[in-house]
């Protein structure tokens, strides 16, 4: 976790995501297929990143924001 953490701090000021940056925190994007639930399209989208895995993407705003 440590190491990722100091690879994504190099990335603070990032403005657009470039490709070098996505190749350096992002292992693999897995998007699921869409399904309708209530009448509306949904799609889920799992990113695994280096290092540490899958990690909800609300619980690292949570900890970005505590």
């Amino acid at each position: 976790m440590e190491q990722f953490i100091q690879r994504a701090h190099k990335y603070e000021d990032l403005q657009e995501l470039t490709p070098y940056a996505l190749r350096e925190l992002v292992k693999a994007i897995y998007i699921e297929a869409p399904g309708k639930s209530s009448g509306k399209r949904q799609q889920n989208i799992r990113i695994s990143y280096d290092l540490v895995g899958f990690n909800p993407v609300e619980e690292l705003m949570k900890q970005e924001t505590a």
